[in-house]
């Protein structure tokens, strides 16, 4: 009895995307449609006599998804997240470099 052996394509180097959107950018739409959520109870205004917090939860989020293709194109995977974590931690300068703003000695 021969054994059936079927062959399966793997490619693990391809992108998991919806609305060309990585799965990671998701959150960052979902988590500002919560933010604008909670940012919106506190206006208690009108804009063309829709609730502004109705635009800010629903109009911010669906807008931000173009923007974020747009920002993202021509970018490698996880640019998004690599960049939020650059700007996150602290960044270490050279401590030898001579200062420039001091002109003459500070102690004599």
């Amino acid at each position: 009895m021969a054994l059936e052996v079927t062959p399966v394509h793997r490619n693990l180097h391809q992108r998991v995307t919806f609305f060309y959107l990585e799965f990671e950018d998701l959150f960052i739409v979902i988590g500002l449609a919560a933010v604008m959520n909670i940012g919106g109870r506190f206006l208690g205004r009108e804009l063309y006599g829709i609730p502004l917090n109705i635009i800010l939860q629903y109009v911010v989020p669906v807008v931000a998804v173009p923007v974020l293709m747009l920002f993202k194109y021509g970018k490698p995977r996880g640019y998004l997240r690599d960049l939020i974590v650059w700007h996150a931690k602290p960044h270490i300068y050279c401590g030898l470099e001579p200062d420039h703003e001091l002109t003459e000695e500070f102690l004599r």
